[in-house]
Parts: C-alpha cells; sequence; structure tokens
C-alpha cells in the first residue's frame, strides 16, 4: 500500500505517517514534507523517484505526472486499468495526504504584493486532491489534520478505510478545492475590477430549533473570517442555544453598539431600540435606559460597550432578559447573572477597526449587497436652520437622538432627554404616526417639556412639527431634502423650535 504526502499545514503530520509506516505502507513525499519526515527518522519516497523527473522550475512542476495520477485515477474494480498499471509501470496509490499552499495567509499579510500571492496558488496539490476524490471507492483522500486519527483507526481496526468515511473525506476534500479556488477567484476579480460575481464562504455553525417561527427550518452559518461586534463570532458563556430571532435581535444590537464610544447601554426589543442611555459609568448607562421603557425591556436584549460589572449585574437580575451582551464581564458579574440559568451570556469584541462591512439580504432568488451603514454625522450649530439656535446641551441630546433613531425601524422617531431615549415610534406607514407613538411614550413618562426629536428620514409637511410642539419638544433634527423644507422651517420659527438638517438620511428597511 502506498501513500503519498504533500501537505502545507503540517500539524500531526509525523505522527501520522509513523502510524501508517508502522501498518507497512510505503510512503511518497514531496519537498518540505519530505525534509521534515526525513527529519525525524521516517523513510520516504521522494517524487522525482516515482516520475522519472526533477522538479522544475522552482517546484511549480513536481506531480502533474501519468506515474503520479495514473496511480491514482485508475480504478481497481477494471481490469484494463490495471492492465495499463502494469504496462507502464505505474504502482496504485492508496491514500492521498495533501493540503494545499496558504493562499488565504498570505493575502492577509499586511503589504503583500500580486506576485507574491500568485506564487502561492497551488497547482499540483487541487490536482492530486480532486484526482483522489473523484476515485474515492479506491483511494482515502485526506486535506484534514482533524481526520487522520479516524483514518487510522479504522486502517488498524480493518486494513483499510469504510466506504462511508472515504465518501465524506471525498466532499471534505472538493470543499477544500472549491474554498481555495473560491478564494483565489476573489481576489484575482478584485485585482482586476470585475464585478459581476460574488462568491461568499460561510461555515456551519449551528442548527436552530426553528427560523422565524416553528414551521421553518433554520440553520447559522458564519463567515470563515472572525470579525468585530460579530454575534457569530461571539462566545456564548451560558444560557440555552440561541434562536433565529435571537439572532437577528442580538445582531440589531450590535449594530447600535458600534456607534457609541462613550458609555453607553442598549435596551432592545424586535430589532428596534426600546431604551438606551449614555452616562459617565456604565452603570449610570444602565440604569437610565432601563428608566427610560421598563415594560419593553421584559423578554428583549441588554447590551453595553463597557465590561460589565456586579452593579449592573445586580440591576438586571430581577428581570427577565433573553439576551446581555458585553465585551467582558467582572467574574462577580458572571456569577450573578450564573443564578438565571436560562440568560444567554454572550461576549463580543468590539473592537472598533474602521474597515468596511459588508450586510447580506436575501430576497427571493437573489441577494442584495451594500455596505453596513456604519457611518456617523457630527452635529453641528451650522446646521441649524431656524431662528432659534441650539444651546450645548440641547447639541448632546440631537446627536444622540441622531444616533439612535438610525438604527430603528422606518418610519423612525426617537423622542430624547438627558442622553436617554423616552419614546420611539418605529415602523409606521407614516411619519407623523411614529411621532404620535413616540410623543405618547414621552408624556406618559411625564415627559412634557425639553425634549428632542429625531427622524431618520426629512419631514414631508409641517404636521409632524405642529405635532411635536403640543408634547413640548423644543428641537428637531432630520435630513432635510424634501421640496416642502421650507413648511416645516416656517412652523418651526412660528412655534419657537429649534430645527437642524444633516443633509443625511439613514432609512432602516
Amino acid at each position: 500500500m502506498r501513500a503519498l504526502v504533500s501537505v502545507s499545514d503540517k500539524t500531526g503530520l509525523v505522527e501520522f505517517v509513523q502510524g501508517l509506516v508502522e501498518l507497512g505502507w510505503e510512503i511518497i513525499a514531496t519537498g518540505g514534507t519530505q525534509k521534515l519526515l526525513e527529519s525525524k527518522g521516517v523513510h520516504t519516497i521522494g517524487i522525482s523517484e516515482v516520475t522519472g523527473f526533477p522538479e522544475i522550475l522552482d517546484g511549480r512542476v513536481k506531480t502533474l505526472h501519468p506515474k503520479v495520477h495514473g496511480g491514482i485515477l485508475a480504478r481497481r474494480d477494471i481490469p484494463a486499468h490495471m492492465e495499463t498499471l502494469a504496462e507502464q509501470g505505474i504502482d496504485t496509490i492508496d491514500l492521498v495526504c495533501v493540503n494545499l499552499y496558504p493562499f488565504r495567509q498570505t493575502i492577509a499579510r499586511e503589504g503583500v504584493t500580486l506576485e507574491e500571492a500568485i506564487e502561492n496558488i497551488d497547482i499540483g496539490g487541487p490536482s492530486m486532491v480532486r484526482s483522489a476524490a473523484k476515485n474515492w471507492k479506491d483511494v482515502t483522500i485526506i486535506c484534514d489534520p482533524a481526520d487522520y486519527g479516524t483514518v487510522l483507526e479504522e486502517l488498524r481496526a480493518n486494513g483499510k478505510t469504510s466506504p462511508e468515511t472515504r465518501l465524506k473525506l471525498s466532499a471534505k476534500a472538493y470543499t477544500h478545492t472549491a474554498e481555495y479556488d473560491m478564494c483565489i477567484s476573489r481576489y484575482m476579480r478584485e485585482k482586476a475590477g470585475l464585478p459581476e460575481k460574488l462568491f461568499l464562504e460561510f461555515d456551519y455553525k449551528q442548527g436552530l430549533r426553528y427560523g422565524e417561527n416553528p414551521h421553518q427550518e433554520a440553520t447559522f452559518y458564519a463567515s470563515a473570517e472572525s470579525v468585530p461586534f460579530s454575534l457569530a463570532h461571539a462566545k456564548q458563556i451560558q444560557g440555552k442555544e440561541l434562536s433565529y430571532n435571537n439572532i437577528q435581535d442580538a445582531n440589531a444590537a450590535l449594530n447600535v453598539l458600534r456607534d457609541f464610544e462613550e458609555p453607553f447601554c442598549l435596551a432592545l426589543k424586535h430589532m428596534n431600540p426600546c431604551g438606551a442611555a449614555v452616562g459617565a459609568t456604565i452603570e449610570e448607562a444602565w440604569q437610565a435606559a432601563y428608566e427610560a421603557d421598563k415594560v419593553s425591556i421584559y423578554g428583549g436584549i441588554v447590551g453595553v460597550n463597557r465590561e460589565l460589572t456586579a452593579e449592573v449585574a445586580l440591576g438586571m437580575k430581577p428581570i427577565f432578559l433573553e439576551i446581555v451582551i458585553a465585551p467582558s464581564y467582572t467574574p462577580e458579574a458572571l456569577e450573578i447573572l450564573s443564578s438565571k440559568k436560562n440568560l444567554r451570556v454572550l461576549q463580543v469584541d468590539m473592537t472598533r477597526t474602521g474597515a468596511s462591512v459588508p450586510q447580506y439580504v436575501g430576497v427571493n432568488g437573489g441577494l442584495l449587497v451594500q455596505q453596513l451603514d456604519t457611518q456617523i454625522e457630527e452635529i453641528t450649530p451650522a446646521m441649524c436652520v431656524t431662528k432659534v439656535k441650539p444651546s450645548a446641551s440641547i447639541m448632546k441630546d440631537l446627536e444622540f437622538g441622531w444616533k439612535i433613531v438610525k438604527h430603528v425601524k422606518s418610519n423612525a422617531i426617537a423622542v430624547v432627554r438627558d442622553g436617554h431615549t423616552i419614546g420611539i415610534g418605529a415602523g409606521q406607514t407614516n411619519r407623523v404616526g411614529s411621532a404620535h407613538i413616540a410623543l405618547e411614550e414621552a408624556k406618559a413618562a411625564g415627559f412634557t417639556s425639553g425634549l428632542i426629536l429625531a427622524s431618520d428620514g426629512f419631514l414631508p409637511f409641517d404636521d409632524t412639527v405642529a405635532l411635536a410642539a403640543e408634547y413640548g419638544v423644543t428641537a428637531i433634527v432630520q435630513p432635510g431634502g424634501s421640496i416642502r423644507d421650507e413648511d416645516a422651517v416656517k412652523k418651526a420659527d412660528e412655534l419657537g423650535i429649534c430645527m437642524l438638517f444633516t443633509g443625511v438620511r439613514h432609512f432602516k428597511h
């Protein structure tokens, strides 16, 4: 029995090959793989001894030879194939252990050149992998060091691998080459400026009990590369498995947390903020966010952008929450939260990189791709378009309200005061309807003066301004851009309301 070994990832290789040798296998090896094995006292046959031809072109050509691929591809159940091997002096190769040049790792290095990337495109490796995978009924193909133990176990027990194992390994091998080719294709198409193909790579993370509703099947996949503010790469410290809706909600929460650098706490329900606040400390922010809407927080998600402390955990303990999210936790906080066995406690990397974040949305038969809306505008007095000008304290609330309304389902209205939300109007079919909901919430909470209103889109009529004045709004921030902007400004001036135009809208559909 012969095995051909040529790997870039040499994890566990020596022990695996030693196991094959103990079982009587001959080992064919190439280049660096052969050097490693020989240095560990494992006798190998060099690839050039098999092909009768030297490795050439700096190793670009070494395994592309009939004595390699004939030995792999010959079907043992077809006499003519075996006769051909005998006529040509070709021995069968019964196991192929190959993984490919580190192209992904190469292009991830800062400053890597196109020439360096090209030299890390494997040619002979994928050919051998695909040949062995095609002939899986006779040949065992191994690309992943995690499979070494299974293969050795079966060889020791039965002298060969089972058909079921070989079929699984064949499928993994085709996945290995497909991912490799996709990575190269993405890189080369980007260099060539060709956008008409989109290749995505996501790994299975977990099966879900169901989707949005119990009759819908669902699965969770994670991107190959870990990124900040990613639920797919979060660490779950405790609690039940995440559901489809949990994942959607937690992802929405992370997008809000991304926008705040000062201590910030968010309560979120059904992908909309229901309470949010900044504070001098994370404890202060938590208390203000909780006070903002003690009703809606029930069964919701709470996220903070600072280490979650025992004081915050004690405040959360009496409340039914689905998920808590933080970049880290004190040991005391974890001890307190551990009493709530079903509470999902997630630790998420919240490092700000400034990198562009793609957002994918499936539609029937298609996929929408856009950059995630991570843009943040600085709210300045120069944006004011009314006679009444904003004070410094109002400016802080205008900026806070503008950040929050960006993450509320459009048509969106956020009413804030003193650095926390006091009313949210989300997803209504007209803007004045959203405003009415948010303002009524503020009134019910006892807030009837000094309110700041933020709108994610322009106000096409003066009705929202008039309504806001009735509830004690003193300043409004909105994108502007309506053909009837003058009507809104005129009404604001008439009612003594300060109004700012940002020039940017933040719809969230």
